[in-house]
This record gives C-alpha cells, sequence and structure tokens, in this order.
C-alpha cells in the first residue's frame, strides 16, 4: 500500500470510529487529515483532500476548533486561515473525553439528580421502585464521573502504568 492509499484509509477509518463514539463522520475525517498532515492545511486544502463543501468544511473545522482539537495557524504573508490538528494523542483522547462527558454525561447526571427527588410516599412500590433504579444509575454515572474526571486530569506515564498494574 502506498502512502496515499495508507492516508485514505486512515481518513476513511477515523471516520467510522468517530461516528461509532457519536461524533459527525465528516468531522472526524477532517480532524483525521489534519492529524496526519506535515503542515498546517486551508480550508480549501480540506474541500479537496475530502471533496466536501466549503461550508461542511468550515462548519466541521469550527467544531473541531471548539473542542479544542484544531488550532488556527497564522502563516506570514498568506491571507487564507490554516489549520492544524494536536498530533499528541493523549491529549486528544482527554479532550474528547471531556467533551464528551461535557456534552453527553453531565446533563444526564442533572436528570438523575431531579429525578431522586420525585414525590410521594416513599413505601410505594411503584415509586420504591423507581427510586431504586434512578439511585442505581445515578451511582453508576457518579462513578463514571469520577473515573472520566481522573483520566482526564491524569498525565500519560501516570495513566499507562496504573494500566500496567491493573492487568498484571
Amino acid at each position: 500500500m502506498n502512502l496515499t492509499e495508507a492516508k485514505q484509509q486512515f481518513v476513511q477509518s477515523w471516520g467510522v470510529l468517530g461516528s461509532q463514539w457519536g461524533i459527525n463522520r465528516t468531522m472526524a475525517q477532517v480532524h483525521a487529515l489534519l492529524l496526519i498532515a506535515e503542515k498546517p492545511m486551508s480550508t480549501d486544502d480540506v474541500m479537496e483532500g475530502l471533496n466536501i463543501s466549503r461550508g461542511n468544511a468550515n462548519m466541521n473545522i469550527r467544531e473541531l476548533m471548539d473542542w479544542g482539537l484544531v488550532d488556527k495557524v497564522i502563516i506570514s504573508g498568506d491571507r487564507k486561515e490554516y489549520f492544524s490538528a494536536d498530533k499528541d494523542i493523549w491529549r486528544v483522547a482527554t479532550r474528547i473525553m471531556a467533551q464528551r462527558k461535557k456534552r453527553e454525561l453531565d446533563p444526564m447526571l442533572k436528570v438523575l439528580n431531579q429525578l431522586t427527588e420525585v414525590e410521594g410516599d416513599k413505601k410505594d412500590p411503584d415509586i420504591k421502585a423507581f427510586t431504586e433504579v434512578i439511585g442505581g444509575i445515578r451511582k453508576f454515572a457518579g462513578h463514571a464521573e469520577k473515573t472520566l474526571d481522573t483520566v482526564i486530569k491524569a498525565e500519560e506515564n501516570w495513566f499507562l502504568n496504573s494500566f500496567i498494574k491493573l492487568l498484571k
């Protein structure tokens, strides 16, 4: 497989992976393209590399910037905007985890906290069953939140050493 084919396969695979994580496939493909680029790319470069419209490229680049995965790069003497992806995969993974937590887990925890305050007789079998299930989900989500917070704040070496110890 030559380099061009390998790059295309990586971009396509990263796009599939991203969509399985709940991220827009095109957004993941834009990220992959910028991740493997040896130098910053313009919107035109992204459009050409993925055969997508300017609006689609701009929207996904902006979203990647909001996630903290892509930065705008100024090239002296050039009026175009250029973009570069963070190539440190540990930072990429922890930023994705932080965004997923903020967008998915945090709102769910808020709802679960509200649901534990259901009104009525705590001895009523329906209320008791409901609050037990919600309480169990809330407890699990709370553990997930703590674990994610630990991983997001952790240094790569600490995490890898802890993971290896866990496997032993």
